[in-house]
């Protein structure tokens, strides 16, 4: 009974410290794992050694990896699967056979560990697994794992796992006669094709009948209960013919996926997933003995910087190779390049075998331990090193064409057209109510079982990401009529916006927020409509309520209504300002944001938001405004005057950030009285198409000015007289009304936006 109190004190004190550990780690805007494995170094052994059962811990840690895998292989379906053969087979396969070769040699040429070939291979298979569960934990944080470089990372996951069995199965061979070997790996082909022909076998006649027993029940703590045990079970067979117990788990997960219960089952073992995956963080955390990665730091450092780099380097041409674009390539590279936790099995194994002394153990430990805690914080600066890297002119063609729609539909319309971005339970809803209207439509969508559904419904779609400008200019952003942005994921749907409205600044855009801190940011960014579903199930329950009462329809809808003007606020709970400001720098954490500060001399001081039109005419978003005073204005609106001194909270690319920062100094035309303004955009047929600037002669011919240009997406500030023209460019032209309409009539067919909007006023200065 004393045994089985400890076992329990000890599970809660690392789950205590897991959560404790989480939090501090979500306030620092840090990934909630880290908390998780730095709470297991603080109750570990090495750390306060506050856990004895730390064998039993272990043991119940792995029902953690075996819900990730069992959850994985329940969202990857086999059409998933299908898509990423090639590299997940293919690349996989090469890649730890690359990686075995590349450490025996170099253990060969140094010398190192002796000259027994042997240990070459047990070190490179060490190397050559990476990460399941950190990898999976940071794609779903992120939504991404359905996203093109997300199947290809967890294609070759699950082939590294299906190896781990193979290398389990040969490791007592290593030091033994080639034969030998042989014969182990075949043994491990035999059992691993038996156990697939079984569990094609099961998924089929087995599985779906006993689900519809269990669902009829009715019962969710019965539903629960008999996933979890077929979960189990499986992994457990699997660890029995000496595989291992995550690909069972991964291999139960599909058997469901294909079945009608897959998204129930889902739901159900979701919470169970989450528990005990932080469990076996933890346990990882307590492995780690910082006293010895304290007195071997540099030693530890160095080969931390040898595994991702040599990684990477491998990784990344092999799925290049299988014509996946460079992006993707360089994303599976960094995903990758970690040590995988499945590795402390291996270590643990060779160090029984006495192919590893106990010194090497834990530096293999400790060089596994500091690169799955790295690897969170290098996912996660991938989207920012792009932005960077786009924003260099000779980088950006090897860059951005990485982001072209994988598929388009034939019949997809281009012209006065709503696209819809997300084709979940939304996404779907909206296709139905707009076709009901008989509206032109195209999805986009980057799930390749999402995409298979819009074939068969035969629905326009674009088959990419929309974050991408080349997805977005293949959907005919440019001429469409409206835009709706559906996307589970904030930081997919803020970048959306922004991107989309770079392209076309007036797009009517409607977008999902999937909670309330997101409102006001989307808003800023240039949505015309903000829509939060659980505040508007509120509002239209309480019309419904509010009608039977006897009130006036029409009182009731203008009541609903101004809270919808009011961005929700009468619904939203009550913030301070530390507290805005927090989550204001937060949202726009994934942006390309920075802080301002406006000229002294700038001509737009005293001046309004809306007289201003920063966006407009630059393309930058403001966020906040920090006074001289030290008083910040977040979210500011279009009454909120300009003031000397006046420290702004932009967000745009760094081309219209310097746009910005001409327009403030007063370089380009400013906001007045009897100047405009106006974006124009040429059209295919248009016969200036092919020339350049200084063959126009616009300013001695109309007295306006070229000010800047946006071209596939891209801001271009004061384009030379050399710039040609190009079909869909877009020109900010500045002079007089008068000289405007007669430079339209001139450009005429060219196409003149937004229509039926005023346009901007200007003051009579000489334009630079």
């Amino acid at each position: 009974m004393q045994e089985d109190f400890r076992l329990i004190l000890d599970l809660v004190s690392v789950l205590a410290v897991a959560a404790c550990g989480g939090l501090l780690a979500s306030l620092l805007k840090q990934p909630v794992l880290l908390g998780y494995i730095i709470g297991g170094v603080v109750v570990g052994p090495t750390g306060l050694g506050l856990i004895k059962e730390l064998i039993q811990v272990e043991t119940l840690a792995q029902f953690g990896v075996a819900f990730l895998l069992f959850a994985l292989g329940v969202e990857f379906s086999f059409s998933e699967i299908k898509k990423v053969r090639g590299v997940a087979l293919g690349g996989g396969a090469a890649q730890i056979i690359l990686t075995i070769l590349v450490t025996v040699l170099v253990c060969g040429v140094t010398g190192a560990w002796g000259a027994l070939p042997a240990k070459g291979v047990f070190l490179g298979s060490i190397l050559s697994l990476s990460s399941t569960a950190v990898v999976l934990k940071c794609l779903m944080e992120r939504n991404e794992t359905e996203t093109p470089h997300g199947q290809v990372l967890l294609g070759i996951l699950v082939v590294q796992d299906l190896a781990l069995g193979l290398m389990l199965a040969v490791l007592p061979a290593l030091d033994k006669p080639i034969d030998q070997i042989g014969v182990a790996v075949l043994m491990a082909l035999v059992k691993i094709s038996l156990f697939a022909a079984g569990a094609v076998i099961t998924g089929k006649w087995l599985i779906p009948p006993l689900l519809r027993t269990l669902a009829k029940t009715e019962s969710r703590e019965l539903f629960l209960l008999g996933v979890v045990v077929l979960c189990l079970s499986i992994a457990l067979l699997t660890e029995y013919l000496g595989l291992s117990i995550e690909m069972g788990a991964f291999v139960a997960g599909l058997m469901i996926s294909e079945v009608e219960y897959a998204d129930q089952t889902l739901s159900y073992v979701e919470p169970v997933r989450d528990i005990f995956a932080s469990l076996f963080f933890a346990s990882i955390g307590m492995l780690i003995d910082p006293v010895f990665l304290w007195n071997h730091l540099e030693l530890i450092l160095g080969l931390v910087a040898l595994v991702l780099i040599g990684k990477f380097i491998i990784i990344t041409p092999i799925v290049k190779l299988f014509g996946y674009p460079l992006k993707t390539a360089i994303i599976a590279g960094v995903g990758l390049a970690q040590i995988g936790e499945f590795s402390f099995v291996l270590a643990s194994e060779g160090q029984v075998m006495g192919l590893v002394s106990r010194q090497i153990y834990l530096i293999i430990l400790g060089t596994t331990a500091v690169t799955l805690v790295v690897t969170p914080f290098l996912l996660r600066s991938v989207p920012i090193v792009f932005d960077w890297l786009e924003s260099i002119p000779w980088l950006k063609p090897y860059i951005s064409g990485d982001g072209k729609p994988l598929e388009i539909a034939e019949d997809t319309p281009l012209k006065d057209h709503i696209v819809i971005c997300g084709y979940g339970r939304v996404g779907k809803n909206l296709v139905k109510l707009l076709q009901l209207h008989n509206l032109p439509i195209v999805v986009i969508d980057q799930s390749e079982r999402r995409i298979q559904q819009l074939r068969d419904a035969k629905v326009p779609y674009i088959y990419g990401n929309c974050v991408s400008f080349h997805v977005l200019e293949a959907a005919g952003v440019q001429t469409a009529k409206g835009m709706a942005i559906a996307l589970p994921d904030p930081m997919s749907s803020r970048l959306t916006l922004k991107r989309a409205l770079e392209l076309l600044p007036e797009l009517d855009v409607v977008v999902r927020a999937n909670s309330d801190r997101n409102i006001e940011v989307f808003y800023q960014l240039g949505a015309h409509e903000v829509v939060q579903p659980e505040f508007e199930a509120s509002l239209e329950m309480a019309t419904h309520l509010l009608g039977d009462s006897g009130l006036s329809p029409t009182l009731i809808q203008q009541q609903m209504q101004e809270i919808r003007d009011r961005h929700y606020l009468d619904l939203r709970p009550e913030e301070t300002e530390i507290e805005i400001s927090r989550n204001l720098q937060q949202v726009t954490q994934d942006l390309n944001r920075r802080w301002y500060t406006l000229p002294t001399s700038s001509p737009l001081v005293g001046m309004t938001l809306e007289e201003a039109d920063m966006r407009y005419l630059t393309g930058v978003s403001l966020m906040a405004i920090r006074r001289s005073s030290g008083k910040e204005i977040d979210y500011p609106d279009g009454k909120t005057k300009l003031e000397e001194g006046d420290n702004l909270l932009i967000v745009g690319a760094n081309g219209e950030i310097a746009a910005l920062n001409e327009f403030a100094q007063g370089k380009v035309a400013v906001p007045g009285e009897n100047r405009a303004c106006q974006w124009v955009t040429i059209t295919q047929s248009c016969p200036v198409i092919g020339k350049t600037i200084a063959d126009l002669d616009i300013h001695q011919k109309f007295c306006v000015e070229i000010q800047s240009m946006r071209r596939e997406g891209r801001f271009i500030r004061l384009p030379g007289d050399h710039t040609d023209l190009q079909n869909h460019d877009q020109l900010l032209l500045c002079g007089s009304l008068k000289a405007i309409e007669e430079l339209r009539d001139f450009l005429a067919p060219v196409n003149l936006f937004p229509l039926g909007i005023p346009v901007v006023k200007v003051e009579e200065t000489e334009v630079v």
